[in-house]
């Protein structure tokens, strides 16, 4: 950074005295060459005369001459003087000259290489009191000069009349400070000042954000940082926006032996709107928090929480702060002790979609959990028990509470030619008390149970061949499962295993749902078949395609979800990779009969890192969910492009649609420049979304970072 130039001043008196000031005759210290040298013994003079040397502790000083005055102790170098230093730094300088002990020196016409490429230039630094440099009229700029004149002047630089270092209070300040574009003033300050490189953080400004949006408005953001102490910071950020006025932030991190704790969060006095989006007078006070934290009580106990709470569906969406449909509060302690896990939990919700009711939202505490499992046997066979204990209840509906209790026994097997077995047995009991769980046109309470014994056998056979520099791969699987029938007591209410979908990740699954509240009963059968050619010359391939089949049907599953009849859907993934620059992977869901699909989805990435595209397809075939509600067919499209042009010039574009409604969903596209000293970019974006009082917005952000200044 910038404010690392004038410590690379200091630097240089280092190398020319601190170890100049041993005697130049002791090799162990230094190293002096030269044409002539000669040493005045009444004096004590030194003098060094035609293409000097001084290597010292990772310095090497070049000069015309140099002059030693052990009784001053002083050193002067002149004509051509080049110090360079271990770390990469160079500094050219007319003359130079320092005390053995640093307190004191000068030098003239100095110009500066730093490490990083930049340069700083100025007519004369001095350093005092031991703690202190100044340079005058300093020139500063990390931008390359051009190879075809380096006369030119730099796209940007510093000019100041002074710049003062005071190691002692680690600051930097500037005077007369102007920041200048190809040479015309852009910028100016009397004085600015920021702490020394040393410094990892100090209260201050930090820098500011300026955009707009049709939404907002002009707005621009100030952040204020202060350092509450080694451990702990806060960071306030008002906002003044156009059309919805001051916005605050604020944000609080604190690091402790045993955890962390972060806050985050804002308010502001909004323009009161009607979910419409029109004005109805007067402000309304939004907000919205965000904390999280994690405390070690021991190296086998961890106690932890997270809250994300918001004044109202459409404060996140509206002030850009986060595209969240549901928060989720926690609370919890774990502990783990060898091959067992425990927990407790508590979990809040908050929807923020317009079909959500509060009445409906659960709040789940606790929520206990107990995991163990035995050490494998010489055969490889093992144990494990699990239990959990969930109170569910709404302010407006279904309550529910339940214990579940598990134990199974699993065993592999690996025949000679390379079968590979597994078998299980479990036996699992659940216990409910619900109340008013909806059944036809009535809600009934009362207690339920369940007791759901279950045994497995699966079956792999891998092969595998070498064909030239080809690999190829072939393995057939199939696993067959038993439980009883009738699983799923119309009393016992589904909460947990509603996020349900059918797919090649989960064929295998003895039980697809997720969760506790729903199982799947009866003979059933997994079966399905990988495929796979690996090439160093003609890339990767592999085809994946699965099914299920069962004894009798079960009306657990609706028939749009692939699992009703004797013969499930097929699921399948194909992934290719014929080269370096192109994967595609496609996953789908189709009929027995492979007439319909019922699920696609598709993803592209071809390119190189100067141009690459991204295309993701995703289409869902019409739903009912006799839990949730019924779900239309979708069809969705995101594309993105990044194509990098001449002269440092890169273009990014992105789009994503909706197919079915034939809509834009959101657009946008960035042109940026990126050199070593400056990044420009000009990015505009239009979302669709409309929601609440959320409406359409187009944002335009213009950005420009100078390097080495934030």
């Amino acid at each position: 950074m910038v404010r690392s130039t004038v410590l690379a001043a200091a630097l240089v008196f280092a190398c020319l005295a601190g170890q100049v000031a041993a005697d130049t005759h002791d090799t162990d210290s230094a190293v002096l060459q030269a044409d002539e040298i000669t040493h005045d013994s009444q004096t004590g003079i030194t003098t060094a005369l035609g293409s000097v040397t001084l290597t010292t502790r990772g310095y090497v000083l070049e000069a015309d001459s140099l002059v030693y005055d052990r009784p001053g102790d002083r050193v002067m170098a002149s004509g051509n003087v080049v110090v360079v230093d271990s770390g990469g730094q160079t500094l050219h300088s007319d003359h130079m000259e320092v005390t053995g002990d640093l307190r004191e020196g000068v030098i003239e016409g100095i110009r500066l290489l730093l490490s990083d490429g930049a340069r700083l230039a100025a007519s004369r630094a001095e350093r005092s009191d031991g703690r202190i440099t100044v340079m005058e009229r300093a020139v500063y700029s990390p931008c390359e000069l051009c190879p075809d004149d380096p006369d030119a002047l730099p796209l940007w630089q510093l000019k100041a009349k002074s710049v003062t270092h005071d190691e002692e209070a680690r600051d930097i300040t500037y005077r007369d400070v102007t920041l200048e574009v190809f040479g015309i003033p852009v910028a100016y300050s009397p004085l600015f000042s920021h702490p020394d490189p040393t410094v990892e953080r100090r209260t201050g400004f930090l820098v500011p954000d300026y955009g707009r949006s049709s939404t907002l408005g002009a707005y621009v953001s100030v952040p204020y940082y202060v350092e509450l102490s080694p451990a702990r910071d806060l960071t306030v950020t008002p906002t003044i926006t156009r059309d919805e006025g001051p916005i605050l932030a604020a944000e609080y991190r604190e690091l402790m032996a045993s955890g962390d704790v972060m806050v985050d969060g804002s308010v502001v006095r909004a323009k009161a709107r009607h979910n419409s989006a029109h004005l109805k007078g007067g402000r309304d006070t939004r907000w919205h928090v965000n904390a999280n934290g994690i405390w070690m009580a021991d190296s086998s106990t961890h106690i932890g929480a997270d809250v994300h709470r918001a004044s109202d569906d459409s404060y996140l969406s509206r002030f850009g702060i986060s595209d969240e449909d549901t928060l989720v509060s926690d609370a919890f302690v774990e502990y783990f002790d060898g091959r067992s896990y425990s927990a407790a939990s508590g979990y809040l919700y908050q929807g923020l979609r317009p079909i959500d009711d509060p009445g409906q939202i659960p709040l789940v505490a606790p929520l206990v959990t107990y995991s163990y499992l035995t050490p494998p046997s010489k055969t490889g066979s093992s144990a494990s028990v699990d239990a959990s204990l969930l109170v569910l209840t709404r302010s407006d509906g279904t309550d529910s509470r339940r214990f579940s209790t598990g134990f199974a026994w699993q065993a592999p097997f690996l025949t000679a030619d390379g079968q590979h077995f597994r078998t299980r047995l479990s036996m699992r009991g659940d216990a409910y008390h619900a109340s008013d769980v909806p059944l036809d046109d009535r809600k009934q309470s009362g207690f339920a149970s369940r007791f759901i014994p279950e045994a497995l056998i699966e079956w792999r056979y891998p092969f595998a061949r070498m064909s030239g520099a080809s690999h190829q791969f072939f393995e057939p699987m199939a696993m067959v499962v038993w439980s009883p029938n009738g699983g799923n007591p119309r009393k016992i209410p589904n909460e947990d295993g509603q996020d349900f979908e059918f797919d090649e990740v989960n064929l295998f699954s003895t039980n697809r749902f997720p969760g506790l509240d729903r199982v799947e009963g009866g003979l059933r059968i997994n079966y399905g078949l990988r495929l796979g050619q690996y090439s160093h010359d003609f890339g990767r391939y592999e085809l994946f395609l699965g099914q299920a089949w069962r004894a009798r049907d079960d009306s657990t599953f609706d028939e749009s979800q692939g699992l009703s009849g004797h013969f499930s859907d097929y699921v399948g993934r194909l992934q290719i990779n014929p080269f370096p620059y192109f994967d595609m992977l496609y996953r789908f869901r189709m009929s027995d009969e492979f007439k319909s699909l019922y699920r696609s989805e598709l993803g592209v990435n071809v390119g190189t890192d100067d141009a690459n595209f991204q295309v993701s397809y995703v289409r869902l075939d019409e739903e009912t969910d006799p839990v949730i509600y019924p779900l239309t067919e979708r069809a969705q499209v995101n594309t993105s492009a990044m194509f990098r042009l001449i002269d440092n010039w890169t273009l990014k574009g992105n789009w994503r649609g909706d197919v079915e409604k034939g809509d834009s969903i959101v657009y946008g596209s960035t042109l940026a420049y990126q050199d070593e000293c400056v990044e420009l970019s000009l990015s505009g974006e239009r979302r669709f979304t409309r929601t609440m009082d959320y409406s359409p917005e187009t944002v335009v952000i213009f950005r420009i970072r100078l390097a080495t200044l934030g």
